[in-house]
């Protein structure tokens, strides 16, 4: 089956953390993931200027590079991300910001890869 994931939570929820062990299983039964969409305060994920303590789990790194490694497509909603300052190289040009945020792997899109993704998916999850 082909799924899709809409993560609405920020990356310190216990649903997105949920939301990774899900998607590791997912293709770990040799399903697969046609988009892993990031709305609300989970574009925080996609920041790559947050620092967190030490003594916390990275989850924005081992979502990062779950992506990374497993070459999935990630969207982050543009109007989401620039309320919260995770811009990319285009949208820090745009409104004359001193340089982009948003992590390798990681793409900025509106709600219409959110629809593209419910229509080609079997299954639409949320999180969040």
């Amino acid at each position: 089956m082909q799924y899709s994931l809409i993560i609405y939570a920020s990356p310190a929820s216990p649903s997105t953390i949920t939301a990774l062990k899900f998607s590791k299983a997912l293709l770990e039964k040799g399903h697969s993931i046609f988009r892993i969409f990031f709305y609300g305060e989970a574009v925080k994920t996609a920041n790559a200027l947050q620092v967190l303590p030490q003594n916390e789990y990275d989850l924005p790194s081992a979502w990062q590079c779950f992506i990374r490694d497993n070459s999935l497509d990630a969207t982050v909603c543009i109007a989401a991300a620039i309320r919260r300052g995770v811009l990319d190289e285009t949208e820090a040009k745009r409104y004359k910001k001193p340089s982009s945020s948003l992590v390798d792997n990681f793409e900025l899109s509106g709600l219409g890869q959110l629809a593209e993704a419910a229509l080609k998916s079997d299954r639409l999850i949320t999180f969040g």
